[in-house]
């Protein structure tokens, strides 16, 4: 049965159309996820769906009594709400009746008097008028179903918890279709899971945005794809979808090759004179205006994002290292006794659940705070780039143009110059909104943004809070080709299981009560040696089969290392060292200009073949001079 109908519908916010013509149906008891480009409608098309935006063109029809609920993609803002008030807003008109009556039984229950006994006389009969009982207990029956205080306010709960209220709220009218708009934003792993069994047993009708593809997966049973203005269905798994889309796109792009062949064709004949004008040849000219027309009405796919990281210097061998590190607020202990050592090249997701204590390990790590108790070592050389998941770094009243290059009109990209608004081109900006104030972007084009301006800076420690969060799967594709490439180190908080799978070397998992253990792979990785550890019931570390690899934690290298002192001829190479990379250096820049000239390889074997084994020999020694030097240098530190 259909519950909703678009029948040519369109939406225009200037040209060309956002949505050009859609027919959709949505039907009982399927879950349908809507993906497209950001900025391609497709929270427009939630909102259509959901009345709250008309159609500027086309019909939008709902069946019968269809009761429609959505849930909008930022949490609530932090209020002096409580829960229960916030979650009766989703019944309407009885809400402030309902919430009247739960408040004033609060009061008589803590600050008893006739005249409050009466007031909530008063409001039950109300209630019994209005048959709103059964409404009251429908909240309660959600608060406990999603585990919510209900006289806890808004504004002691975290981003996650305000999504679950939010949750709480959509559900509470009891929708035949529920809308969510990018559901795990804001949302920890275990809380991601638990929305996937909710959501899996509701009995309704579910249509939502997400660029979460494990959650997609596991949730989808029709994809929805928007592209240019054009919405088209798709009746498979979001792997399925995946494969036809781009076949989709490959058909598209030869016809448009044959189309282009045959109005380059016309336009030669066209210019041959004025033969091509003659009565007899009207219809021909006619049929390339409509050739014409075809083209100019044609648009472009759009383009992938191109990310480039700005590669600073060497960092020290050992990047950062805890001896014994305890920190915690007031009673609750978020790291104990913790040994860690993150090397260059490192690749680190950090995981668990919201307020574990994952953003002041980071704090830690940059100096931001002091441990409790325990040692922290910080390496040599380290050029931070940081990625704030709350992007503070950005400028909402400034411009696109000035957000980036801060009044300048040129950036250094890897040591070259750039004009501003090609570098912002590559991020899927174009030069008609370059002058656009920031606070004008979607949280997608956001995101996009600040990695635009993370990337000029040249760095060889790269964190990363929450990076994922509104990207287009396109996008959050190409970042993890960036961070894979990326030649430095990686500290990553996210929870996109997907990607943490993609990128990482390693992960460290808080398990809670300041205990955080370390494993080889990311999340799948560690899920898997839990999930083996729990089903043997044995604490100690689980038998790994030759038929299935099971990760185990990793024991702690920071235990590994020998603290020493520097002799006295240690003591003079690390005098003399410094000098020594310098010419080395030197040497090897002569060595690959003159292998970079155009004509060196024109040259016999013999000429090149002997500055080749130099320029290796060269490499070599330079990076035992670097390592050597790291070395010396870092037990002077120890010292």
């Amino acid at each position: 049965m259909n519950l909703i109908q678009l029948k040519n519908a369109s939406i225009l916010f200037g040209q060309p159309p956002l949505i050009d013509g859609a027919d959709l149906n949505i039907q009982t008891q399927e879950r349908v996820c809507i993906l497209g480009r950001n900025g391609s409608g497709k929270s427009t098309l939630l909102q259509v769906l959901s009345g709250e935006i008309k159609i500027d063109d086309g019909q939008r029809i709902v069946a019968g009594e269809t009761v429609i609920s959505r849930l909008p993609q930022d949490p609530p803002e932090h209020t002096n709400t409580r829960i229960f008030d916030y979650v009766a807003e989703g019944l309407g008109e009885n809400a402030d009746l309902i919430t009247a009556y739960h408040a004033q039984a609060d009061l008589v229950a803590t600050d008893y008097s006739e005249k409050a006994l009466l007031k909530l006389q008063d409001l039950q009969e109300q209630l019994d008028a209005n048959n709103a009982w059964q409404l009251e207990q429908r909240i309660e029956n959600v608060l406990t179903q999603l585990q919510l205080p209900a006289n806890k306010l808004l504004s002691d709960l975290s981003g996650g918890w305000r999504r679950k209220a939010a949750l709480a709220r959509a559900l509470v009218s009891q929708p035949d279709v529920l809308l969510l708009d990018e559901p795990t934003n804001h949302l920890d792993i275990d809380m991601v899971k638990w929305l996937e069994k909710t959501l899996i047993s509701f009995t309704g009708t579910l249509v939502f945005i997400s660029h979460d593809r494990s959650f997609i997966r596991n949730l989808a049973t029709r994809i929805i794809d928007i592209d240019r203005g054009q919405v088209t269905s798709y009746p498979v798994t979001y792997d399925k979808y995946l494969e036809q889309k781009a076949h989709d796109l490959e058909v598209e792009a030869t016809h448009q090759k044959e189309f282009d062949k045959k109005l380059a064709k016309e336009e030669v004949w066209i210019r041959q004179g004025i033969k091509a004008r003659r009565t007899r040849n009207e219809g021909r000219v006619r049929t390339l205006k409509a050739l014409r027309e075809e083209f100019s009405a044609r648009r472009k796919v759009l383009g992938t994002a191109v990310i480039q990281g700005g590669t600073g210097q060497r960092s020290g061998k050992r990047v950062f290292e805890l001896n014994q590190v305890s920190f915690g607020y007031d009673s609750q202990m978020l790291l104990a006794n913790l040994d860690l050592l993150i090397a260059r090249g490192d690749k680190l997701a950090l995981i668990g659940p919201n307020g574990c204590g994952k953003s002041s390990l980071i704090k830690l790590l940059l100096g931001d705070i002091e441990p409790v108790s325990g040692d922290i070592h910080r390496g040599v050389n380290l050029d931070i780039a940081y990625f704030d998941q709350h992007r503070s770094q950005l400028d909402l009243d400034k411009p696109l143009i000035d957000a980036i290059a801060d009044g300048k009109r040129e950036v250094t990209v890897n040591g070259a110059p750039r004009h501003v608004i090609s570098y912002l081109q590559d991020y899927l900006f174009s030069p008609e909104r370059v002058n656009a104030p920031v606070s004008t972007l979607s949280g997608g084009e956001r995101n996009r943004l600040m990695l635009a301006k993370l990337m000029l800076k040249p760095s060889n420690l790269l964190i990363l809070d929450e990076p994922t969060n509104d990207l287009d799967v396109e996008t959050l594709e190409l970042l993890e080709s960036l961070i894979v490439e990326y030649s430095g180190t990686v500290l990553l908080v996210s929870h996109d299981r997907e990607f943490i799978d993609n990128v990482v070397t390693s992960s460290l998992v808080f398990e809670g009560q300041g205990k955080v253990t370390e494993f080889v792979g990311g999340y799948s990785d560690a899920e898997a040696w839990y999930k083996q550890s729990a089903k043997s019931k044995v604490q100690a570390k689980p038998t790994v089969e030759k038929t299935q690899k099971v990760a185990k934690p990793i024991e702690n290298k920071a235990t590994q290392k020998k603290v020493n002192t520097l002799s006295y001829q240690q003591r003079r190479d690390l005098e003399s060292l410094p000098k020594q990379i310098e010419k080395l250096e030197s040497e090897l820049g002569g060595l690959q200009l003159q292998v970079n000239d155009a004509d060196f390889f024109q040259q016999a074997s013999s000429i090149t073949q002997p500055v080749l084994d130099q320029l290796q020999a060269c490499e070599s020694a330079l990076e035992l001079a670097f390592e050597q030097w790291e070395e010396l240098e870092e037990l002077k530190n120890n010292e």
